[in-house]
């Protein structure tokens, strides 16, 4: 079951300043690995880089947060393209999120997601069968990774 991940898992698992967040995602990040589960789109790629090279203290350097974004291609990334953005402005329309939300949840249905980790979006919503789980409150045992 492929599980899409927003950008705030990612930062987290990178921040060792967060403490008990930084441990969860860490694990969750781990376990899609392991189970080749783990979904993204170009604009979470985006957002980390410039999130962990510019906004965390202490930052990544670049080349670093670039290897980290290397190994996320692996990930089959969504790209932004234009049915992309349509698709987000109907859900940003019905739902009432950012755009830049709307445009997570467009990219998680996008890749086939039934799952979606944020801690940015309400924890249990669904958008058209793309539920919501944050991964601070559920762990990956909580879901069948296979």
């Amino acid at each position: 079951m492929p599980i899409f991940v927003d950008t705030n898992v990612f930062v987290y698992a990178r921040d060792v300043s967060a403490g008990e967040k930084h441990l969860r995602a860490r694990h969750w990040v781990n376990e899609l690995w392991r189970a080749r589960a783990g979904r993204v789109s170009m604009q979470v790629l985006h957002e980390y880089y410039v999130t962990v090279t510019r906004k965390l203290s202490p930052g990544l350097p670049p080349p670093e947060a670039r290897r980290d974004v290397r190994d996320l291609m692996l990930w089959r990334p969504v790209p932004l393209e234009g049915p992309l953005a349509e698709a987000a402005w109907s859900i940003e329309d019905r739902y009432r999120l950012s755009f830049w939300d709307a445009l997570v949840v467009a990219a998680a249905r996008r890749a086939g997601c039934e799952r979606l980790l944020s801690e940015d979006l309400q924890g249990g919503q669904d958008f058209e069968g793309t539920i919501v789980i944050n991964p601070f409150l559920h762990g990956p045992d909580d879901l069948d990774l296979s």
